[in-house]
């Protein structure tokens, strides 16, 4: 018996040490973490069940039957953040690469299966050179389990994936079926062709850091959600979004315990929006003052800055917020604005995550770089998002709504709960300036009777009035009283029931 003992132990000690010393000094030398190390900072301490642990590839060309590491270049299992239960895969650098084989492929879709009949969210930590060369279409086909996973998993479990080192190829396109992706700053890249194959094919001189680093991916390609200093600062904020999220999509979102008073008075609030109506302001201070505890977990921060998408807490409470800037070109809605926006409401809707949307939006962004690339599209997916959301939605708006973009940012016409507005706000078909030249057009060479009437179009519908009076705007709100107002309207809604007719899926205008 003692034998077989010292054998588990012995073949245990041997998986625990991956590619062996050598190769995790080397790792660690990057400024890299090991696969072991990434899931112990995830999961509480002592939480993590591995599963797989001797597992060990079957291949037989090129001579690999004599190199055959248990564990097969993965760790997989499950265990608990913040005592709520997750499954994690992490591929281990320091073992044939990270390679995928067909083994390595299996393992991962075993607790992808777990977790979807368990309902509880996936972590896949990538850190890979790709397929198994060696393995040629097995490893291809275990790449085409996995994806048919994500797609099978998507609105079902939360799926969140940390690149952590070389991610290129087809194993780009599990994480881009997830719904979160964080990288790392100087240590992940991902792209589907390298720069070598680019220099061959279209002669282009660029490096793996331009191509794919993660300074790429979270602000021009909007591929990543985030990028962190190092793997522990990226492991950290993946457990604090954990929190804000729901196990499956059958469960409501975790209730926090706060200490901040639901309706806690801001009058800094009403001093928000300047006088002039062309000064810019931070809306990102009006999020954090309604917050609990001003915490604001920030999606896509440094992709299409113009609008803003996050978690916060309203009594406890995960709630989804979108929310235009108008710090950044006026709050304008434009192509890359829409799509981050209309993906961040559709997960929160899957998810059954409240939705808040706070609006100063002038419009959409005029030029022919925008109608060339599909504006009308881009921001008829925004519109169907909100419109076929069925979650709590409520609506405040601060300044500026006009035009379409009044309709698209979640008006009470695509089925808003709650639509409240300040007594700063305007809501019209445009600016007063705009609206009088065409209007009054034959008196443009008159300047004085020009701004004698745009000051009446001003007094007529620049105010929240006019759509209060037909019962778009449910309520006329003081800014100081804003957190008080929007707690108790998501209160209210928390029993809502809302359903749409039976279809097999819709056909959102991608």
């Amino acid at each position: 018996m003692k034998d077989i003992l010292g054998e588990l132990e012995n073949r245990r000690e041997a998986a625990r040490m991956g590619g062996g010393e050598k190769r995790v000094a080397s790792q660690h030398a990057k400024g890299k973490l090991t696969a072991r190390e990434r899931i112990e900072l995830l999961v509480d301490e002592g939480s993590f069940e591995e599963y797989d642990m001797f597992v060990a590839h079957r291949c037989t060309d090129f001579d690999m039957q004599q190199n055959r590491p248990a564990g097969d270049g993965v760790v997989t299992g499950w265990g608990t953040v913040n005592g709520r239960m997750v499954y994690v895969f992490s591929q281990d650098f320091t073992v044939l690469g990270g390679s995928v084989s067909a083994t390595h492929a299996a393992k991962i879709c075993k607790i992808m299966d777990m977790a979807m009949q368990n309902g509880a969210p996936v972590i896949g930590i990538n850190d890979s050179g790709g397929a198994r060369i060696q393995e040629g279409v097995d490893s291809l086909a275990g790449y085409g389990e996995i994806f048919e996973r994500n797609i099978m998993a998507s609105g079902v479990v939360p799926q969140i994936s940390l690149i952590m080192g070389p991610c290129a190829g087809g194993a780009v396109y599990s994480p881009a079926m997830t719904d979160f992706i964080f990288m790392v700053k100087d240590s992940s890249y991902m792209f589907v062709t390298g720069p070598d194959v680019v220099k061959t094919v279209t002669n282009e001189q660029v490096t793996a850091e331009e191509l794919g680093g993660s300074g790429t991916h979270t602000k021009k390609s909007s591929v990543a959600d985030a990028a962190f200093e190092n793997d522990v600062q990226a492991i950290a904020e993946t457990r604090r979004l954990i929190d804000f999220l729901p196990l499956n999509n059958r469960e409501k979102p975790p209730v926090r315990p706060f200490f901040d008073d639901p309706a806690r008075i801001e009058p800094s609030l009403d001093t928000l929006v300047p006088e002039n109506p062309n000064q810019p302001y931070d809306m990102k201070e009006l999020i954090l003052k309604i917050a609990d505890e001003g915490d604001f977990f920030e999606v896509q921060e440094e992709f299409a800055k113009s609008i803003m998408t996050g978690f916060i807490r309203l009594e406890g409470q995960t709630v989804g917020v979108v929310a235009n800037q108008p710090m950044v070109l006026a709050g304008v809605l434009d192509i890359d604005s829409a799509r981050k926006a209309a993906r961040f409401v559709r997960f929160c809707d899957a998810f059954e995550i409240p939705l808040l949307s706070l609006v100063d939006v002038p419009g959409f962004l005029p030029g022919t770089s925008q109608e060339y690339g599909g504006v009308i599209k881009h921001g008829a997916k925004l519109l169907f998002a909100y419109g076929e959301a069925t979650v709590p939605k409520v609506t405040l708006i601060t300044r500026k709504a006009y035009g379409g973009a009044y309709v698209v940012m979640a008006s009470k016409h695509l089925r808003a709960d709650v639509n409240y507005a300040w007594p700063t706000s305007e809501i019209a078909v445009m600016g007063a300036k705009g609206a009088t030249e065409i209007l009054y057009r034959s008196e443009l060479g008159d300047k004085d009777r020009i701004a004698a009437r745009t000051a009446e179009y001003e007094d007529r519908f620049a105010n929240p009035f006019v759509a209060a009076e037909r019962g778009f705007i449910d309520e006329v709100i003081q800014p100081r009283s804003t957190r008080k107002r929007l707690a108790r309207a998501f209160a209210a809604l928390r029993n809502k029931k809302q359903a749409m007719p039976w279809k097999k899926h819709d056909n959102i205008p991608l």
